[in-house]
């Protein structure tokens, strides 16, 4: 299916990216979430260097709490594309608070198993460039966010100490220890991602699409009452028919009331959506201001 004008600019546009940083950074990374923006950027990522194999792994940093769908499709996609996958966990957190999901809370988790894995794992490795799907529609401090975003040798991000990026030029230069945070879909949208995804027949992890699941109502979205979430107190597991528009931890991670089992489906819900996709992430919800805090500390 030929892209759209809109849709064309804006790969055009993520390609560059990707060669700029390449071109530029001694050791770069794309962080893999295994979510339909980290499909997509990784559907970008393999066209930005095509015929030739990506010159950078992957890097998931695993909280060990994702659906096991997510883990599967992770390890069958990276075995059948031949993709270098490495796995990273804050494993003395897990080991000193414990792997017991009943011992961990949306905080706790972002901060530890996320934030701190995160940084942990860069500079592990080197990594002088880390790539991410991040848009500016998703939430407000990822609107502050340059394409290419510096960070310090401590792997935080500080808003008023970027670069500019006048006619698209990214200024790469670093001290040992400093690094970037590059978004080659700054400028895309969700339905922009949508629309892709069905022009390109990107294959997606399915909990995506609407099917009838056990869910709690738990600070105000469903969870899936999956192997990990379950009824606490007075609440009640119901069936509904529900879908996720976004993945990630199913602590607190909610899905959404939907009909959509396919793609086309799916645009038309989000063509006439008026929310973020991210008001079902718990995470972002536990005090004002508390992504842009996180971010500031190094989640991504």
């Amino acid at each position: 299916m030929a892209l759209s004008e809109q849709l064309q600019r804006l790969e055009d546009e993520s390609i560059f990216v990707f060669r700029e940083v390449v071109a530029s950074c001694e050791k770069p990374v794309m962080l893999y979430s295994v979510g339909k923006d980290s499909a997509t950027l990784l559907h970008l990522a393999m066209k930005a260097f095509r015929p030739g194999r990506l010159p950078f792994p992957l890097l998931h940093v695993d909280t060990t709490f994702k659906f096991p769908e997510m883990y599967a499709y992770r390890d069958r996609l990276s075995k059948e594309l031949g993709i270098e996958l490495i796995v990273h966990q804050n494993t003395k957190a897990l080991d000193e608070i414990g792997r017991d999901v009943g011992l961990w809370d949306c905080t706790r988790c972002a901060h530890q198993l996320k934030t701190v894995a995160l940084v942990d794992a860069l500079k592990q490795y080197g990594f002088d460039a880390a790539f991410g799907g991040a848009r500016r529609d998703e939430e407000k401090s990822r609107a502050k966010e340059r394409v290419l975003s510096f960070r310090d040798k401590h792997q935080q991000w500080d808003p008023k100490n970027q670069r500019p990026e006048l006619w698209n030029l990214f200024n790469t230069q670093h001290a040992p220890g400093e690094s970037f945070r590059a978004f080659p879909m700054s400028n895309w949208t969700e339905l922009d991602i949508w629309n892709y995804i069905k022009a390109e027949s990107i294959e997606l992890v399915p909990l995506y699409f609407a099917r009838l699941m056990p869910v709690i109502r738990r600070g105000g979205v469903y969870l899936a009452a999956h192997d990990i979430i379950k009824p606490r107190g007075d609440e009640i597991v119901e069936q509904k028919r529900v879908r996720f528009r976004t993945l990630g931890c199913q602590l607190c991670t909610g899905c959404v009331e939907s009909d959509a089992t396919t793609i086309d489906q799916v645009v038309a819900e989000i063509s006439v959506a008026r929310n973020s996709e991210r008001e079902s992430r718990l995470v972002d919800k536990d005090k004002e201001g508390s992504m842009e805090e996180k971010k500031r500390e190094g989640y991504f």
